[in-house]
């Protein structure tokens, strides 16, 4: 279960489109200047969130890429799977050596997993760019007051609950 640069590339440059749009095309290159991302590499990723619907491209002088729907109608699910990101965590389960020995123990922990994909995928079905563009204003408003990770107290990790958009609340 790992979200590869890819996912994570795919997600930054939508949100810096998003950002930096205002309805008026956004060259790759200020991009991946802004992201730090390779121009190549963007490339590839656009060229599979045009073919997924998520992006337009828009060619002439001051032509770029513009969001293909309302920033509210586009999810992190809807970006992941546009670029072929897998995050299933019961992907590598079938046609294993495990599967083969169709244990009790293989059935519970396959089960386990394939739930917890399908809770990953409605928790990022639940947040579009619009959402995380929102979240970054406000964050920037607040001046660093936000998300904070979880500490330890005392040896013990204190329990951390994430709201719909990633943030954690203590």
């Amino acid at each position: 279960m790992r979200l590869t640069s890819k996912g994570r590339y795919a997600v930054r440059a939508m949100l810096d489109l998003t950002t930096h749009s205002n309805g008026n095309p956004v060259r790759l290159q200020e991009i991946s200047t802004r992201q730090n991302i390779s121009l190549h590499y963007l490339e590839q990723l656009f060229r599979k969130l045009r073919n997924g619907q998520a992006v337009k491209s828009v060619r002439g002088p001051g032509g770029g890429y513009v969001l293909a729907r309302n920033q509210d109608q586009i999810t992190i699910k809807d970006v992941l799977d546009c670029v072929g990101e897998n995050i299933n965590p019961a992907r590598d389960i079938v046609g294993t050596e495990a599967e083969a020995a169709n244990s009790l123990e293989f059935h519970l922990s396959k089960n386990y997993f394939m739930n917890l994909g399908v809770i990953m995928k409605e928790y990022l079905a639940t947040t579009s760019l619009g959402d995380l563009v929102r979240k970054t204003k406000e964050t920037e408003t607040e001046a660093g007051i936000g998300a904070s990770a979880p500490t330890e107290q005392a040896g013990i990790m204190t329990s951390a609950i994430r709201n719909p958009i990633g943030e954690i609340n203590q």
